[in-house]
């Protein structure tokens, strides 16, 4: 197979071919079809997490055929479209897992940071953190809903019955999110980087109330706030554009250390709140949401042998939307 192989965090992937991967015992073999980008994707390259597998194929937003399968897996997953997000393997016996909070589990697997993702030709997954898509015609636009759907899912139920929500980051999630959102009845505030005309007409063209630069958040206007940006200088700048009672959640697995503020930020029962992970109840919450909201993902293609400038534009804030690899 081929693949695009981080060998050291810090420097650009390299493309190998490799062995095809054989499934274990419950494992399946998947052709790779396409493979989204995330944020969490360019942590893992930047040596921003540590203790990734190395060498490691990074990618966890994949969307593929099976065509082999390993020991006592589901023969009738043979020939069927397939995703694989990030959360790859759970212990099953934590506190956390049997509390229904495999999320937060003890002894996890990631896919593309602690097991071989989809940046490949081939991938081997757990079919037990698989999910069936079979009415997934694209798989390309399927892709970004394996992550940047499911954690911008969780951070959106974590806002409860908010109204007004202002999004910190107009990336791939935030345009999942406020297509949903709107189908909902809530309406978007969305704040980008100041001076990122081309983020705040997209973000006017999915249906937005407003958008502009982070520079211009009002204060206590909103209900809620999610912060996908990795940028710990929103929390205050959050806390102060919502209400009293309002939340503020941190929708991303890295963010930058959030400078000292004062204590009257968070005063009048506001709430911050962190995202870890995703459950597979979530994809079975989301997956028909989205499909009932008609979401549109906007993406970006690019062969796999560009996944390195992938990753760059995604660095630079060059894209609308997601990047997607097809091998």
């Amino acid at each position: 197979m081929k693949a695009m192989v981080l060998e050291k965090p810090g420097t650009p992937l390299v493309m190998k071919t490799l062995a095809d991967p054989r499934p274990g015992p419950g494992e399946i073999r998947i052709r790779v079809e396409a493979c989204a980008v995330c944020r969490t994707d360019l942590h893992v390259v930047d040596g921003e997490l540590d203790h990734p597998k190395l060498p490691l194929i990074p990618g966890h937003e994949i969307v593929g055929v099976v065509e082999t399968i390993g020991a006592n897996a589901d023969r009738t997953l043979l020939g069927r479209r397939i995703g694989v997000p990030w959360l790859g393997f759970t212990c099953g016996h934590c506190c956390y897992c049997r509390a229904g909070l495999e999320n937060l589990c003890d002894k996890p697997l990631f896919t593309g940071f602690t097991r071989d993702g989809g940046f490949a030709t081939h991938v081997v997954a757990d079919q037990r953190f698989s999910f069936k898509l079979e009415l997934a015609e694209d798989p390309v636009a399927a892709a970004p809903l394996l992550c940047a759907g499911l954690i911008g899912w969780r951070s959106l139920k974590k806002t409860g019955s908010a109204k007004r929500i202002g999004l910190f980051g107009f990336g791939a999630a935030a345009h999942i999110i406020t297509q949903i959102s709107i189908w909902q009845g809530r309406e978007i505030y969305a704040f980008t980087r100041p001076g990122d005309v081309s983020t705040q007409r997209f973000a006017i063209g999915l249906g937005a109330i407003w958008a502009g630069g982070s520079d211009e958040a009002r204060d206590g206007s909103l209900d809620a706030a999610i912060i996908f940006a990795p940028v710990g200088d929103l929390v205050p700048t959050a806390l102060r554009a919502v209400r009293k009672g309002g939340r503020v959640v941190f929708g991303g697995i890295h963010m930058s250390d959030i400078p000292q503020m004062s204590y009257s930020l968070l005063w009048g029962e506001r709430e911050v709140v962190s995202i870890a992970n995703l459950t597979r109840a979530d994809a079975l919450e989301f997956f028909p949401v989205a499909e009932r909201a008609r979401v549109k993902t906007h993406t970006v293609v690019y062969p796999l042998e560009k996944a390195n400038k992938a990753l760059e534009d995604l660095r630079r804030g060059r894209l609308n939307g997601a990047a997607v690899l097809v091998p």
